[in-house]
């Protein structure tokens, strides 16, 4: 199957909630807010999306939302991943079903597989698509990394996974990916702070967090630097770099969900256990931030 390109802007999806249940009107308004602000795809259901507490249903019924509201306008990259084989293969199956462009696959979390481990764990994954593969190495949440020879084995054997979304914190780590793949692996920047810095040493984009809110601005930041326009893009990272930082000020997707309702973009901050609201403190932190750019 031909490749839609998968680089530039890519959300990753809050998934908006109301009295305990998805909020599917604002999940609407939020991707609308994507595509009127030029996004390049949106991730659906990734951390950002509560994925860990939305149950199966739920979790297929907002990947085949957010395909039906984008409408083929940017590719929609699923997160399909589990620490369970079993359950991430059914869920990459059905989102291939559903029409998603992509899946999105983290490493599995808490079993804490070896790299051998790893391997069979994404062929299985890699075996029941014909679709994008895109890899997620987060050790800080995962206690593992995919290995760069990990990801050269799967890129020789599969055509179709040869994206890794990259949130290991370390511009080397990049470094290593593309002298060990070149042109053949696409590296999206997984820390919206670090975007610049790895697209200077070859990543391709990000799916961020802060493009909930802000998608023009960091829309204009990467096509910038993949344009080679770093002094440019530089200015526009300064910027946002504040909001980059402070939206992490309690765990995700808690303060950027919200900066939305503060927006009107969503009606409600609502995040599941045990996830909870944010402090009044750290509030106002935000707050403050929010208006210094003029939200």
């Amino acid at each position: 199957m031909k490749l839609r390109p998968l680089t530039g802007t890519i959300t990753a999806l809050a998934t908006p909630f109301r009295h305990g249940a998805v909020s599917y009107d604002d999940l609407k308004k939020l991707v609308a807010h994507q595509l009127k602000g030029g996004i390049d795809g949106v991730v659906p259901v990734g951390t950002t999306g509560e994925s860990p507490t939305l149950s199966h249903e739920e979790h297929m019924e907002v990947i085949r939302a957010v395909i039906a509201c984008v409408a083929g306008r940017v590719p929609v990259i699923a997160g399909t991943g589990s620490n369970s084989t079993d359950e991430a293969l059914h869920l990459t199956k059905l989102s291939h079903d559903a029409g998603a462009d992509a899946m999105l696959v983290v490493a599995p979390y808490y079993n804490k597989p070896s790299q051998e481990g790893l391997f069979r764990h994404f062929c299985t994954l890699a075996d029941a698509t014909d679709k994008p593969i895109v890899l997620y190495s987060i050790p800080g949440r995962c206690g593992i990394e995919i290995s760069v020879g990990v990801v050269e084995r799967l890129r020789a054997k599969y055509e179709h996974v040869r994206w890794i979304k990259e949130a290991g914190g370390s511009v080397d780590r990049v470094d290593q990916l593309k002298q060990a793949l070149g042109n053949d692996i696409t590296v999206l920047s997984g820390d919206d702070s670090l975007t610049l810095p790895f697209m200077s040493v070859g990543a391709e984009g990000v799916i961020s967090v802060a493009s909930n809110l802000f998608v023009r601005d960091i829309s204009q930041m990467v096509k910038l630097a993949l344009a080679g326009d770093f002094p440019k893009a530089g200015k526009l990272h300064r910027k946002l770099y504040p909001v980059f930082k402070t939206l992490f000020i309690e765990p995700n997707p808690v303060p950027v969900k919200f900066a939305l309702q503060r927006a009107g973009i969503i009606g409600s901050a609502e995040v599941r256990a045990p996830l909870c609201e944010m402090s009044s403190a750290n509030e106002a932190t935000l707050v403050r931030t929010l208006a210094a750019l003029g939200r």
